[in-house]
């Protein structure tokens, strides 16, 4: 029997979503921070290391760290395009050779940590050495708003993390467009169907793990948060960054990085905290695994490597703070799937989907920590969040080809 939630605290789920009872204990104790004026948990909401996952809170004139943790910055950027020329083994090398090795090899990786760092994804479109098709899409991206932060972390090491996908849940992804639910809005953003995805799901790398290690489970007033906020937001630009890169990676395989190849691009920030009005008054808002869906915002609801993602329509709902579940959510945690499948599939079956994808991992354990029956079914979290009216279903996405590497 999990803790009763508290009133201000809403649950979105359905007869077919399950919930964990550690989870649900979770999001009753952080919502019953003194300063938690509400909170949410998501379809996908599963246990965290004592914050759970899947969940946004807002607090009134208090910033936790803890609440963000150490993956800061964390989201997807989606590029839509037509169809895809290469397919099959062809399509799958040049992948392979697009996503191997590191990103930027001739760029200083010191000049591009601080790019990235201080000006986000445009910051890399004048570096030396970054290829002229990056260049391009980096000039294309708008300006992030004017602010001063502090240098980044003295670590060249996190320069050349620029388009590396990490661990855990993260990939890079092409995709096909399959289905399509709302037909104005997916021509708004250039989805049709059989056409091209890119989904490059990453964080901040290292730097989300510095800033926690910097700042711990301390509680900060709203006098005394703003340099962990521009801390935040260098790690949040770092991460947008690196998914530009990762996809731009992708986008290259296949052909279509360059601008008028691809028809439209967004990205999206799950773990962070922002400042909004709820109820007349200025709260933060802490996010942990939650997709924004503002109204008329795109948003994804990001499947795993064997089953589909939903590009989904942001309602504003601000009983559910304008927040969807940024994934299909773990069933199983990481160790209990390894020990699970291990002895079930050989690492060859798992280079293949039941869709018909690929799968190129370096990682033997990955595999099987990320196998598609270590998450939730995705299609009840999509349909909770449409019948709790905080986003409608605009496409499915099926992957053609997943890298986690």
């Amino acid at each position: 029997m999990f803790t009763p939630l508290p009133d201000h605290t809403r649950l979105l789920g359905g007869a077919k979503v399950h919930f964990e009872p550690e989870a649900l204990d979770q999001l009753a104790t952080v919502s019953r921070l003194p300063r938690c004026v509400r909170a949410v948990g998501l379809p996908d909401l599963h246990p965290g290391p004592g914050i759970p996952i899947g969940a946004a809170f807002a607090l009134d004139g208090e910033v936790r760290p803890l609440l963000v943790g150490g993956d800061a910055g964390c989201g997807v950027r989606l590029f839509a395009a037509p169809r895809v020329k290469a397919s099959g083994d062809a399509l799958e090398r040049r992948v392979r050779e697009a996503t191997d090795g590191p990103a930027l090899p001739d760029v200083d990786p010191g000049l591009a940590l601080r790019a990235a760092w201080s000006q986000g994804p445009r910051g890399l479109a004048t570096l030396p050495g970054v290829p002229e098709s990056l260049a391009e899409l980096a000039a294309a991206c708008p300006a992030e708003p004017a602010l001063t932060l502090p240098e980044p972390p003295d670590d060249p090491e996190l320069g050349l993390a620029l388009g590396s996908v990490g661990g855990g849940n993260h990939f890079v992804e092409l995709s096909e467009v399959t289905a399509i639910s709302d037909r104005a809005a997916a021509e708004a953003l250039g989805l049709r169907r059989g056409g091209a995805v890119v989904l490059a799901h990453s964080g901040s790398r290292g730097l989300g793990r510095a800033l926690i290690g910097r700042w711990g489970d301390v509680v900060l007033s709203a006098e005394t948060a703003e340099q962990y906020l521009v801390e935040l937001e260098g790690a949040v630009r770092f991460a947008r960054t690196n998914r530009l890169v990762l996809a731009w990676r992708l986008l290259s395989a296949a052909g279509i990085a360059r601008p008028g190849r691809w028809t439209h691009t967004f990205d999206l920030v799950h773990n962070d905290v922002t400042r909004r009005v709820l109820d007349g008054r200025e709260v933060f808002l802490h996010r942990k695994g939650a997709a924004p869906a503002e109204r008329d915002q795109p948003t994804v609801v990001l499947g795993t490597r064997g089953t589909v993602s939903a590009v989904m329509m942001g309602a504003g709902d601000e009983e559910s703070l304008c927040c969807v579940a940024h994934g299909a959510g773990r069933r199983l945690k990481r160790s209990d799937a390894i020990a699970r499948f291990k002895d079930r599939h050989r690492r060859a079956e798992l280079t293949r989907t039941a869709l018909g994808g690929r799968v190129i991992c370096d990682d033997p354990e990955l595999l099987y920590a990320e196998h598609p029956d270590a998450y939730k079914d995705v299609d009840p979290v999509i349909d909770a969040l449409e019948a709790a009216g905080a986003a409608r279903r605009v496409a499915t996405l099926s992957p053609v080809i997943t890298v986690k590497r």
